[in-house]
């Protein structure tokens, strides 16, 4: 072994690279997980037309992902449209442009930061949640039983997490954009002395349509691959893997799902405004 060059050689005379072995051998798992994540996801896509429709599993779900978690995205919104009206004001005062700031958080949250802190809320709270609980049923044998007794693990545990992940997201955006507005609204008529009536109305004038739809797009498309990313690691998960294996995969959902949700996020940006034109 040459440490200097840190090569090994072979006793024909070739020479080897560990670094570069490695990083072949980690990015053939990484193409490889992506195919049989994205084999998942087409099978979830097959599996949700065919009967029976599991209405219950699904209002389970949606109850689960939805109504547990509105709170905490209510939450984190208002504070997001804080931070944005304080610093918003800040940055506009030196160019006697303060008047925007009802245009800036209105757009700011609606178009970019609505979506996105509800995404990251559910892929940290719910992505890692559906990880670990279908890790177990893993661990423990549950989904192969499903399978000796007819049952189609797809269809029973992934689809109704998929399509409440799918449905809820876009509309806890509407709740956190809506708190978010709310959150800049408080922080710059209290902090700043705003009037509360023009920061409404210019917020309503900037509140498009357009920029709504483009909300739920981004929503609807975190919501697939949150749910989509936590099904996969839940189901990858090897039996000999125990309480270590769970607490892995667990882990690695959550970040797996946040890398996802900011490379989408940059793909969709630049289909909707820079292709499409959408404003």
């Amino acid at each position: 072994m040459n440490r200097q060059s840190g090569t090994h050689e072979s006793k024909d005379g070739s020479r080897s690279y560990p670094i570069l072995s490695r990083s072949k051998l980690r990015l053939h798992t990484v193409l490889s997980e992506t195919g049989q994540a994205f084999t998942l996801f087409f099978q979830t896509l097959v599996q949700i037309f065919r009967p029976p429709l599991q209405f219950d599993l699904l209002i389970k779900q949606l109850l689960l992902i939805g109504v547990n978690s509105l709170a905490v995205v209510m939450v984190s919104g208002f504070f997001t449209g804080m931070v944005l009206g304080v610093q918003g004001y800040i940055q506009l005062k030196p160019y006697a442009v303060e008047g925007s700031v009802a245009r800036f958080v209105c757009v700011s949250i609606v178009k970019e930061l609505g979506p996105m802190i509800t995404a990251f809320v559910l892929a940290g709270r719910i992505g890692a949640s559906i990880t670990a609980e279908l890790s177990t049923m893993k661990v423990t044998e549950q989904i192969d039983a499903l399978e000796v007794m007819g049952t189609n693990p797809v269809k029973y545990l992934v689809v109704p997490r998929f399509l409440a992940c799918t449905i809820m997201l876009p509309t806890l955006t509407i709740f956190s954009t809506f708190a978010g507005i709310g959150g800049g609204f408080t922080a710059v008529v209290a902090l700043f002395d705003v009037n509360g009536s023009f920061f409404l109305l210019e917020a309503q004038k900037n509140l498009y349509v357009g920029s709504v739809l483009i909300s739920l797009i981004k929503a609807t498309s975190f919501g697939m691959a949150i749910a989509a990313v936590g099904c996969y690691k839940g189901f990858s998960i090897s039996t000999a893997g125990g309480a270590e294996g769970v607490g892995t995969a667990t882990t690695g959902s959550a970040v797996i799902s946040l890398i996802t949700i900011l490379i989408l996020d940059f793909v969709l940006n630049h289909i909707l405004f820079n292709i499409l034109g959408l404003v």
